[in-house]
């Protein structure tokens, strides 16, 4: 489904978190921090790359963490989060680090979050004629799908083009910020209108088509064939306002500037870089993992 003519976007730390969470503190820097996300996410991204042939790649990274422009407008915003404490915040640098070192280009924001920088490079890539593969866990990014395009769960191995992320959630990917404003993402501390689940959120946009016309023609609601349809009407219109600032966190920003140039040419100088850096570190069993990475390199190189 996915080519080397594809621009991959890696949310990359969706993929740092997960290594956190599921790996033993089994390796440690010199200064005593764990480094069990440095290593589960290296060979996350040693695998993607030897796995498959990529031309086009970049990761974003979150910094807006408490910071971004979601936060100003709504500072209950992913509020149940902790901030990274000193030995995370070490972790998720350091991932960077090897990424960076890998060849491919990093990008983040103190204003933006990965997400919005992702959706930013997939319309970039549209407007260059490219299709994206958004390499996440997170469904939310689901809304950037266009024709050609795939979301792809690395770790999980699923993949979804248009069709199969309207079959798995019922709403087009263009209408899932107006679903997920409605339904609430408790992931996130959005809390949605209240009684307004899945099921009804599907049936509300598949009869209005976007928020704005829900919004709009609240009354008509009544007249639907749903479960408590005037309950569901007057909660819609009494929470308008709410809703509305919800569609602004839900939904993803494109006209961040960038720079242009995502292109994947990997080196010798970038294998070395690597290695002796994981091993400086404290990274250790990753040489023979990384060794893989060799075969990207012509024969006379290797």
């Amino acid at each position: 489904m996915n080519t080397p003519e594809h621009r991959y976007l890696i949310d990359a730390s969706i993929y740092i978190f997960r290594s956190y969470f599921s790996l033993p503190e089994d390796w440690h820097s010199p200064e005593g921090y764990p480094l069990n996300a440095v290593y589960g996410y290296t060979r996350f991204l040693v695998d993607f790359l030897t796995q498959q042939e990529v031309k086009y790649v970049v990761a974003a990274f979150d910094e807006s963490l408490g910071t971004g422009f979601r936060h100003a407008i709504y500072p209950a915003y992913k509020a149940s989060r902790e901030l990274p404490d000193e030995a995370l915040a070490y972790q998720l640098e350091t991932c960077r680090q090897v990424t960076e070192m890998l060849g491919i280009r990093c990008c983040s924001s103190e204003e933006y979050e990965a997400d919005d920088l992702i959706a930013s490079h997939a319309a970039l890539a549209r407007r260059q004629g490219q299709h994206s593969c958004i390499v996440t866990r997170d469904k939310d990014l689901g809304q950037l799908l266009g024709t050609g395009d795939v979301w792809w769960d690395y770790a999980g191995r699923d993949q979804y083009g248009p069709p199969q992320f309207e079959q798995k959630f019922g709403v087009r990917p263009d209408q899932f910020a107006d679903y997920l404003a409605l339904t609430g993402d408790a992931v996130d501390d959005i809390p949605g209108i209240p009684g307004v689940g899945p099921k009804t959120a599907v049936q509300l946009l598949a009869h209005f088509g976007d928020l704005t016309t829900l919004l709009d023609n609240s009354a008509a609601v009544v007249d639907l064939p749903i479960r408590g349809a005037k309950r569901v009407a007057e909660k819609v219109a009494h929470h308008k306002e709410d809703v509305l600032l919800y569609r602004q966190l839900t939904g993803l920003v494109e006209e961040i500037e960038l720079e242009e140039e995502c292109g994947h040419d990997f080196t010798r100088e970038h294998y070395d870089a690597v290695t002796g850096y994981l091993e400086e570190i404290g990274v250790g069993g990753l040489r023979t993992h990384c060794k893989r990475l060799l075969r990207l390199l012509p024969e006379s190189e290797r």
